[in-house]
């Protein structure tokens, strides 16, 4: 009776989320979020029945410093698409964790209040939990399960922590970096690293005063992208100034995008991306298989705790130790 209850709200989730139902949506991101592995089972289950539904939104990664504007750039762009293309727009906002409970601290639907307001929008802050990458562990399954609840346009907005972002092209087409005016000269953004992987670079808050500028630089950029080395997607970056706070350039952002969409589908690159996330996806499921594997396997469990036990009473260097537990895992799981 159990199983057959818990088949039941699998298919009132599919149904719901298929809908569009924003809440049905909320709990399945809320549900993959956890570490425990029932719930983990169960949302592999629902994205099984959902994948067919999936795959025809445009993925989009916002990157940048602290107070580049990240979370005002998103939602003017969204508001613009809603407005005037009558888009439905998700907004994945990865926040900075709480060291103590993991919480998400800054919340992003206070910060992008009125885009909040609109049906067309979904929006959904998440710990970030120190993942290196700037992203959380499930956001490439929140991806998917928007997909598949309807949404044309899903902007992952990353903590803005460094070289780290860049993890988050293994799950986005379009990789769009922001850089406020005046935040640093060009030889510092090449030694970064992040710029040699991004498809559009927004010198952001080009407000009254300050276009000129804006504009000078974005300039710059242009030509120092000319500089690096063919991209196997052969598109070369573009930089652009805009002000969120003006609404200026945000239509020239959205047709840098759709132009990088058409170049690279005609290229065939946009869906060779799309194996590669994938792939990428493929290989993060199975190394969360085999830690799961191990994590519960009782003989080794029983032996790792006695090495580490042993280790400690007759002061055996941790590298002793591992070859005490290359031995275990030789006779657990013989290679012939």
């Amino acid at each position: 009776m159990a199983n057959k209850q818990q088949h039941f709200d699998l298919l009132h989730y599919k149904e719901e989320i298929l809908k569009g139902n924003s809440s049905f949506l909320s709990r399945a991101i809320t549900l993959g979020e956890s570490t425990l592995d029932t719930h983990r089972q169960q949302i592999q289950e629902l994205l099984l029945e959902l994948m067919p539904h999936t795959g025809t939104s445009i993925r989009v990664g916002v990157s940048g410093i602290p107070g580049a504007g990240k979370s005002t750039l998103i939602e003017t762009l969204g508001t613009y698409l809603i407005e005037k293309f009558h888009l439905k727009v998700a907004v994945l906002a990865i926040d900075p964790s709480s060291e103590l409970n993991h919480g998400s601290i800054l919340g992003d639907k206070t910060r992008m209040e009125f885009l909040s307001r609109s049906d067309q929008a979904f929006i959904r802050p998440s710990p970030s939990q120190s993942n290196l990458g700037g992203v959380t562990r499930n956001t490439r399954e929140a991806v998917y399960l928007c997909e598949a609840a309807g949404y044309d346009v899903i902007l992952i907005e990353t903590v803005g922590v460094g070289q780290s972002e860049t993890a988050v092209q293994s799950m986005v087409d379009f990789f769009m970096m922001l850089q406020i005016v005046g935040g640093g000269d060009d030889l510092q953004a090449i030694k970064r690293g992040i710029y040699e992987h991004i498809d559009l670079l927004v010198v952001h808050k080009a407000d009254q005063d300050q276009a000129n500028q804006a504009r000078k630089e974005a300039a710059n950029f242009k030509k120092m992208f000319h500089l690096f080395p063919t991209k196997e997607s052969k598109w070369i970056p573009k930089a652009m100034s805009c002000s969120s706070l003006e609404k200026t350039g945000i239509d020239q952002l959205w047709e840098t995008l759709l132009e990088y969409k058409k170049h690279t589908q005609f290229s065939g690159y946009f869906q060779k991306k799309r194996t590669d996330q994938n792939i990428a996806w493929y290989q993060e499921l199975q190394q969360e298989q085999l830690d799961r594997f191990l994590r519960t396997h009782p003989k080794l469990n029983t032996g790792m705790d006695q090495i580490q036990a042993e280790m400690i009473a007759k002061n055996h260097s941790p590298l002793a130790a591992s070859k005490l537990l290359e031995q275990l895992l030789d006779t657990l799981f013989p290679k012939n």
